[in-house]
């Protein structure tokens, strides 16, 4: 599998190469947006890692651009720590998350638990088709794009309607369990908001995923 990583402090880059292409990983680097996307639009990628202080064009507008045209699961890094800047990251279309200093070995765990994903049968429901093996949601025949993160959590809550995950439960199903639990309530939110605007006819009345006040969420019987 090959991974891009966008990183432009040196050290940093280095250490993230060392660390995935022990485990097996392909590495290609860039290390700023505009080359990152130069790179991404020549060649195939399974997983990105991106810095969100990039040189130029910065890592959200480089994560937004990619949203246009691929749902490849992405990871975001940074050294900010405000909670503003994984919403917004979260809501863009950004599959994780990670701040700061942090352990490579979280970074591989990480990698590993996007890239890492089980054959499960497709769920045709209330007017939706979803195929984890193609990792595609069908409405009406038109084809929706979500990243990986959002359609684990379409899909944890769609195999089991009317069931009320916490979200803690959604994001022991949306990630790897392994994980530190250094990941907001917020963050499910952030996805559950994204999902309800590319799923629902109206997100703010949804028909699919319902919120239970006080617990989390629900989909719809």
């Amino acid at each position: 599998m090959k991974i891009l990583i966008v990183e432009d402090e040196d050290a940093i880059r280095e250490v993230e190469k060392a660390y995935l292409a022990r485990t097996g990983y392909k590495i290609v680097e860039a290390k700023s947006g505009q080359e990152a996307m130069i790179k991404f639009r020549k060649s195939k990628f399974d997983l990105i890692i991106l810095d969100l202080n990039l040189p130029g064009k910065e890592g959200i507008a480089v994560c937004r651009e990619i949203r246009q045209i691929s749902t490849v699961p992405i990871i975001m890094v940074t050294a900010r720590v405000e909670e503003i800047d994984e919403i917004i990251g979260l809501e863009i279309g950004a599959d994780d998350y990670i701040k700061k200093p942090f352990s490579p070995g979280i970074l591989v765990a990480r990698v590993n638990s996007h890239l890492r994903k089980a054959k499960r049968y497709s769920i045709k429901i209330n007017g939706l088709v979803i195929d984890p093996e193609k990792m595609i949601v069908v409405k009406n025949n038109k084809i929706i794009t979500l990243t990986t993160t959002q359609f684990n959590i379409l899909y944890t809550l769609a195999t089991h309607p009317g069931k009320v995950y916490t979200r803690d439960e959604i994001l022991n199903h949306a990630y790897d369990k392994s994980l530190p639990p250094d990941i907001l309530d917020r963050t499910v939110d952030a996805h559950v908001k994204s999902i309800r605007k590319a799923i629902e006819a109206d997100p703010a009345n949804p028909e699919y995923i319902l919120t239970v006040i006080g617990k989390g969420y629900k989909f719809h019987e």
